[in-house]
């Protein structure tokens, strides 16, 4: 589905995926606008939601997070009005999907280590079953997909 995005606009995202400190006058000079233009344009992905924010790109194990996981839950429906302002409310809580499957939320989660972990997961029990991955190693980190919605997908891998 496309979203009314032009081939500026998708280059203007991928510039600020890559870098979020870049200038206006360095965008303007990759998409050849004007920098009024180019901050005319940045307004409007905002506006509508395509741009929600400009984030720096942190080294978690740097700052001795040295235990990456995927903690599987099972929640019933009627839970989950107790459940999504507890699990808001854990700063160590990267991302929280509603799935489908024998487990009902997928979470990854980043904590110093195994202690804090188990500590995690004993408090999320009280909601129901867990069954915990802990990360390795990763092979690709968290990125967003081209903003050229029309881009074929790579046809080797």
């Amino acid at each position: 589905m496309k979203t009314g995005l032009d081939s500026i606009d998708e280059k203007i995202i991928e510039l600020l995926q890559e870098n979020a400190r870049i200038s206006i006058k360095d965008i303007a000079a990759n998409v050849y606008l004007s920098s009024p233009a180019v901050t005319a344009r940045m307004e409007r992905l905002e506006r509508n939601g395509i741009v929600t924010g400009y984030h720096a790109s942190v080294n978690l194990e740097a700052l001795g997070y040295r235990i990456k996981a995927f903690v599987n839950l099972e929640v019933e429906p009627n839970q989950k009005q107790d459940f999504y302002p507890f699990i808001q409310a854990i700063p160590n809580v990267v991302e929280c999907n509603c799935v489908t499957g024998e487990y009902s939320m997928l979470i990854e989660v980043e904590f110093y280590d195994t202690m804090e972990l188990d500590d995690f997961i004993s408090k999320l029990q009280r909601f129901g079953k867990t069954k915990t991955q802990i990360v390795f190693s990763t092979a690709v980190d968290h990125r967003n997909p081209p903003a050229n919605m029309a881009r074929p997908l790579l046809a080797e891998a």
